[in-house]
This record gives C-alpha cells, structure tokens and sequence, in this order.
C-alpha cells in the first residue's frame, strides 16, 4: 500500500513537471512571435545615422527601450537602432545638443521586461491555475483513501525485534495472578495438549486491579513468553464521532488477529466501551453500543483452532455490560492487587537494576514505608530518587534520596519559596504537632514517621503516619482512634489561640466521610444492619446522580444525629488528650517551629522519660 502511494506521487509530480515544460515552451514562441510585431519598427539604422538624424533637428520623439530606441521622424517615419553597451538615457541624450534636446519628446519604457521576465508573467498563471487544480485531484484522492481507511483497526502490534521482550521474570509481584496467566501462555505454546482432551481455553481473560498495578505489562508478559504477536488497543481508539467507525475497527482488528494467529489482542481500558448498554442519558451512547455489540459478536465467532486470545484490562469492573463476562468470552477474571510487603521489595529490585544504590540502601525498610504504592508509583519514586541524586552531583542514590521521593510522590514538592507569616507558621505547627500527639497516644493509629511545617502542594504542612502493616480489614475502634487524630489538629488550634482557622477544613471532611460511612454502610451505630443509600455509578452519570437516596427523612434526621455523635465523641477524647499533654504540645511545638521538619527518633524523645498521657 506504501509503494502505491509513492507510485502516485510520482506520477503526479511527473505529469506537473511536463505540463509546466509545455506551458513554458508555447509562452517562449508565442513572445518570440509577437515581440517583433509590436515593438519593432519597419526601418532599421545604425547609431551614427541616429545620432546625425538627432542632431540636425530631424527627430520629433525619441522611445527607450531595455536594448533598442525607436525613433519618429517629424516626417511620421517610424526607424529603430540599437543601445551600443548598454548605455544609459542620460548617457546617450548628453550627445545630443541641448539646443536639440528642447523640442525633442522623450519617452522610457516602464513596463518594458526583458525576454525572461515577459516569459515568467505569462507563463506563471498557467502554472498556477494548473497546480491549484493538481492539488484538488490528489486531495480528493486522498480524501477517499483516508474514508476507506477510517475504519480500519488503530491496534498496534509489538515487533518482537524491535520492541523490548517483557517476560514474567520483568513483572514482580502479582504471583497469584501470574500463576493464572501461566495456562494461557502454554495454550498458546501447545494447543494441542489441551484440544485433544476436549479442554477449552478461555477465549478472554480479564485483568481487573487498581491502575498502575502492572495489568498491561501482564499481557505483554504473556505474549513474550508465548513469543505471539502482540496487538494492543486502547478501549478509546474504537469510537470515533462517526456511526459505524467503531464497528469497522472491530472487524478489521479481529480480521487482522486470525491472520497473524496465535496471537494476543490486548484491550486496555475496555470499559471505556464495555459499560453496561441502555446506561446513557441520551442517544450519544449509541456509537459505543455498536462497538460493544461488535466484540461480542467476533468473540462468539472464535472457533477452538482459532487460537486468538483476547486480554482486557480495567479498574471498573463493576460498570461492564453483564453480557461481556458471561461464560466463551471474558469468563476468566484475574485480580492484579495492589503489592504487599514482599512484593513492594521485589518491584524496587526491579526498578533498581540499572541505578547504583548506596551500601546504606534497604529496599525492605523502604518497601515498609510504602503501602498502599502501585508499582507505577515505586517506579516514580525510584526514578525521582534518581534524579534527586544527578540534581545534587552524587554518584549513588542513598536511602535519603528515596524517602524524599517517596515524599514528593506521596504530598507533592516541598515549596520553600512560598512565603507565610510567623503567626501562620505557628498556627500549622500547633495543628501538625496536635495531629502528631493524639495519634502517638492512640492504640489504633499508625506510628508518626515525621512532622514538616514546610508547605507541599496545597498543604501548609503535614504530618505523616508510617502504617506497620497493609490494611483489609477495619474495625470501628480503628475508624474511632482515626477520627481523634484528624482532629487533632483543630483541637489543638483551639486550645493554643482560642478560635479555628480554616486550616482543618480538609480534616474535618475526611472525618465527616469516615462518621457517614461508619454510619450508613458498615452499620457501626445503633441504627442496626441496615446498609442506607444505594450506590449505582453508571454510565455518565456522576457520583452525586449515582448515589440514590432510599430512605426516609426521618431516617436522614437519625442519620445525621449518629453522625454528629461519633463525631463528638472523637472531639471530646482528642480535647481531653492534648489538654493533659499541653505541655509537651508547647515544647514539641515551638522546637518544630525552629526546625521546621522533625523526625520519628526527634518526635520520640519527649516521650522517652514520660510516656503520653492517654484519654483512657
């Protein structure tokens, strides 16, 4: 198709060349035709004779042109001769006498061209008028090209030489998931094994998990060990604002696939046209369900020998069509977690191969001071520390450069430039050191790793809890410790300066969010086992729409009042800890103000003699 194109060009760009050479000739013929004719007149005589004619009064007006002067006698003979050397008029009426001169016209020839540029004139609006109408031909050429390849697939497909072969052994963590995926690759190596015995190879597997959990780099995983080609897709690159594109690309991918079989077609982000059908608020869905109905039907028409596996990926699996995962066609669902301790290591193993680590580097300690990261995110902070180090000249990356990328991916750049007032830095201290001390005293809280008044993003300052463990699982003495420590840094306000800043505006939604949640879905209040509020986010519509209110007012009213309660009685434990602990909220306080940042071993010290005093 390539070799067509530039077989096209060429011959547009020949035919253009040939008819400007013809266009150019018929011009140079047609001027050298009707010069003579115009300009030339019928006498010819020589210079001297001119100049002899000029000087005894015989010429009535003298005509210059580029290389000759016409000549009209006062008898009404017209004669012409020759500029010798290209002399200039002022030149050549110096020799003529002035007494001569006075009754004598003179006349210069603006327009007159030379040969070329009368050739260059009339030739250039042909030229023009024929590429104007060249350019249209081929533009409309192309025009229908491009509507006969609108349609076709944008999958692109992983050279096995040219792109980089990922494997397992490129993927840590995820084992369990890996461990699924293995069958699918020895299908793809040795179907036979399994189509003898009658076995049937699920015709779709698709891998749901939070994104950056590696489910992309999985596929491509699969297909290298497989060694099968690779097409991978985004769900976005099917729908187009035309009808039927989405459609065409379906067929054209799928057609594409069973030629190059065995091979992998990689859907990334299937529910951009996966979600349930029927969900719109209006017609525009429509375009989406043709291509949804379009999968469906090229997965159904798979036969056993086909050995074409399709892999989707998504982090919505909740919003799917019922019809998509039904059994023969995404009957496989493999869950790609977020990384626990262990496999936190090995990711930054992974990511740490190519980069010189300092001796005082434990890839364990720092995988401990990451949960809840992605893969993607270990990545980032891998890179960041990276580049942390070429910033400050250093040949290796220390331990001390990765926990400040991890604080960078985790609250955002320190902003030393951003300027606040004495009064502000000590509010943020007290609310940060309120934070710190409540959570220290609670049984249910995570340690406190550090505390900064240096403002992050949007933030003044933060106070950051190190989680010993990955949580699953949280109990309401959990969610009640949790919501004393956000307080802490409005209570703490209150007591140092007698009135509230807008400070804890974001503490105390956080809280708001766990009271509600404690009291409306995981049935933590006296209201009983029932779960209030039926949460539906289907398509197009946003969270507020999804959110479907099923119970009465006077529920609402019982709501908020258990709300209200939890939420004062986290107020009241919090205000009784930092009022027994002021003391050493003012000490810890005015030493972070000088330092700006303190440390766990710096925050533990005050407590090292004296242990807190707890609300209990």
């Amino acid at each position: 198709m390539a070799q067509d194109k530039k077989n096209q060009e060429k011959k547009y760009n020949f035919n253009l060349l040939y008819i400007i050479i013809i266009a150019f000739i018929l011009s140079a013929l047609y001027l050298n035709l009707t010069r003579k004719t115009e300009i030339e007149p019928s006498v010819e005589v020589n210079y001297s004779s001119f100049l002899s004619q000029t000087q005894g009064g015989e010429v009535a007006s003298l005509t210059f042109y580029d290389n000759r002067i016409e000549i009209l006698l006062k008898d009404g003979q017209k004669e012409y001769t020759q500029r010798e050397n290209q002399a200039t008029v002022q030149e050549i009426l110096n020799e003529i006498p002035l007494a001569k001169r006075q009754g004598l016209e003179i006349n210069i020839d603006d327009n007159s061209n030379t040969f070329w540029k009368e050739i260059f004139i009339s030739v250039f609006p042909f030229i023009l008028v024929i590429g104007f109408l060249l350019l249209l031909m081929r533009h409309a050429q192309n025009s229908n090209n491009q509507a006969i390849s609108f349609g076709n697939s944008r999958a692109r497909i992983f050279d096995k030489e040219k792109d980089k072969k990922v494997g397992f052994k490129d993927v840590a963590g995820s084992k369990e998931a890996k461990e699924e995926l293995v069958e699918i690759v020895d299908f793809l190596k040795n179907p036979s094994k399994y189509t003898v015995i009658g076995a049937k190879i699920p015709k779709g597997v698709l891998l749901i998990g939070s994104p950056g959990t590696g489910k992309t780099l999985l596929a491509r995983a699969i297909a290298g060990e497989a060694d099968v080609p690779f097409f991978s897709i985004s769900g976005s690159e099917f729908v187009e604002m035309f009808v039927g594109v989405g459609a065409s690309r379906v067929r054209d991918l799928f057609k594409k696939a069973k030629r190059n079989a065995p091979c992998i077609i990689f859907i990334d982000e299937i529910d951009a046209v996966g979600r349930h059908r029927g969900a719109g608020m209006g017609g525009g869905h429509d375009e989406r369900e043709q291509t949804l109905n379009q999968i469906l039907t090229e997965m159904d028409g798979f036969e056993i020998n086909d050995n074409v596996i399709v892999i989707a990926a998504t982090n919505r699996p909740d919003v799917l069509d019922p019809a998509l995962l039904r059994p023969g066609r995404f009957d496989r669902r493999v869950t790609v977690d977020l990384p626990g301790l262990e496999e936190r290591k090995e990711i930054l193993e992974v990511h740490s191969r190519n980069k010189p680590l300092d001796k005082d580097v434990d890839l364990f300690l720092i995988a401990r001071h990451t949960p809840g990261f992605s893969g993607a995110d270990l990545e980032n902070a891998m890179n960041e520390a990276a580049i942390l180090t070429a910033k400050n000249n250093k040949k290796k990356i220390s331990e001390k450069d990765i926990e400040q990328a991890i604080e960078k991916v985790m609250m955002g750049p320190e902003r030393k430039s951003k300027i606040i007032s004495e009064k502000e830095k000590k509010i943020t201290a007290y609310h940060e050191v309120g934070h710190a001390i409540v959570g220290h005293s609670l049984p249910n809280c995570d340690p406190v790793q550090k505390i900064s008044i240096i403002s992050r993003g949007m933030a003044l300052g933060v106070t950051w809890f190190l989680p010993e463990q990955d949580y699953v699982l949280y109990s309401r003495s959990k969610f009640e410790d949790e919501l004393s420590s956000l307080l802490g840094g409005y209570v703490a306000e209150e007591i140092i300066f007698k009135e509230t800043t807008t400070g804890p505006s974001n503490d105390l939604e956080r809280a708001t969010q766990i009271a509600k949640n404690m009291v409306t879905r995981y049935a933590m209040s006296p209201l009983g086992l029932t779960i209030f509020g039926k949460r539906n986010e289907e398509i197009f519509l946003g969270k507020d729409f999804a959110h479907t209110k099923d119970y009465s007012e006077k529920s609402a009213e019982e709501i908020d009042k258990y709300v209200q309660s939890i939420l004062e009685k986290a107020y009241k434990k919090t205000k009784e800890i930092l009022l027994k602990n002021k003391d050493k909220l003012i000490e810890i306080a005015e030493d972070l103000i000088k330092k700006e940042t303190l440390t766990r071993e710096e925050f533990l010290k005050y407590f090292s003699v004296k242990k807190i005093v707890s609300a209990k």
